[in-house]
């Protein structure tokens, strides 16, 4: 079988037309440098030189085998880069799920950065709920999600990234749209805007868990499932809502939206993979998730 030392022996030899040269170049003893060439020319059975006392020629088997075996080399060499590329998180491909009020200012952020410190890893994204992304991470069909925390299954590492904390969106001529903080309380009496329970458990549970610490339960007007369906009908005076303020990167017209005072959690968007099988570009993408979040909170002021 030949072995690639053979090839590049022959190589040298092939492009030095002289076996001293060529030893020289390799940094191995000539006679040694001479019965790996004929060892090569055994097992392929065919001559590939000519030698004469004065010079070395090669014949047109050489000819072919020396245009492939540069052509191996680089191959070689290339595969050798991209493995190691691969192995530290800078070539493949990457699956990321990815819920829809991420799109809202932190996903584009972190896509571009990727891209632009990462062009070797191809990108495939995923809008997916919550359980969706769950669901896809435990089977393997996405790498890494993008989502909020919530029950996950155990096979799954969750890991919070980003607080959103809550805030109240009211009609721009609400009697509190030029108030900067309020107190739930104050809109207990208003209809609201409220998530849907079976499509938003999560933000349902924490928002009608909200009202009941201020005091009372909310009168729901409507129920919507996402964050930009919830405000836009917030702006067509429908009622106020409580929502993440991711919301607040929608800029909407005739919305304004107010800080509470009252005690509460933020909703965290997270990072989620397989425990125990984040790949090396599945790292680098929390990487840049780590970093993008860091500048967000900077510019924030927090």
């Amino acid at each position: 079988m030949i072995d690639i030392r053979q090839l590049r022996y022959f190589q040298a030899v092939a492009e030095e037309l002289h076996f001293g040269r060529a030893a020289a170049r390799l940094a191995i003893a000539q006679p040694a440098l001479s019965r790996q060439v004929q060892q090569l020319e055994e097992e392929l059975g065919t001559p590939l030189l000519r030698r004469t006392q004065r010079r070395v020629e090669l014949l047109p088997a050489g000819a072919l085998l020396l245009e492939r075996a540069r052509a191996i080399q680089q191959e070689l060499a290339r595969a050798v880069a991209d493995t190691r590329r691969t192995g530290a998180g800078e070539m493949g491909r990457l699956s990321v799920g990815f819920i829809h009020s991420s799109t809202y200012g932190l996903l584009p952020s972190i896509v571009g950065r990727f891209r632009q410190l990462y062009p070797g890893i191809a990108l495939e994204l995923h809008e997916l709920p919550i359980t969706a992304q769950h669901a896809a991470l435990v089977r393997g069909t996405i790498d890494i999600g993008l989502l909020r925390v919530q029950a996950a299954p155990a096979e799954l590492e969750v890991v919070p990234v980003l607080p959103d904390p809550f805030v109240l969106a009211v009609p721009s001529l609400h009697p509190l749209a030029g108030r900067t903080r309020v107190r739930l309380r104050s809109v207990a009496d208003d209809p609201f805007v409220m998530f849907s329970r079976d499509e938003a458990p999560l933000f349902h549970a924490r928002v009608q868990a909200l009202c009941e610490q201020a005091g009372f339960r909310p009168q729901v007007a409507q129920h919507a499932t996402q964050i930009h369906t919830v405000i836009g009908l917030v702006g067509a005076g429908l009622g106020v809502a409580v929502v993440p303020a991711t919301g607040r990167n929608l800029h909407p017209r005739n919305v304004r939206f107010l800080q509470l005072s009252d005690k509460a959690e933020p909703v965290h968007i997270a990072l989620a993979w397989r425990r125990g099988q984040e790949t090396p570009a599945g790292r680098s993408f929390r990487k840049v998730t780590q970093e993008v979040v860091a500048s967000l909170l900077h510019g924030a002021g927090r």
